[in-house]
């Protein structure tokens, strides 16, 4: 990977992050039982995601950037 395909790796594990905080709210708030399940669905999809992308990150910590860009 190149220095800035890693920097995209972890300007998408911000995004999963925040897809994670947003459906957990959505989650908490929503109260028909199968658009919560829906929600929690999806907070386990995106933390699959930020979590494959956190292990592509560990692999090339060697010339990975130190935080994610703003």
């Amino acid at each position: 990977m190149t220095a800035k395909e890693l920097e995209y790796c972890a300007d998408s594990m911000s995004n999963e992050d925040l897809l994670i905080k947003q459906c957990a709210v959505a989650a908490a708030t929503i109260t028909n039982a199968q658009v919560k399940q829906a929600c929690s669905h999806m907070i386990d999809v995106h933390t699959q995601h930020y979590n494959t992308l956190l292990s592509a990150l560990q692999q090339h910590q060697s010339i990975a950037p130190a935080q994610p860009q703003a």
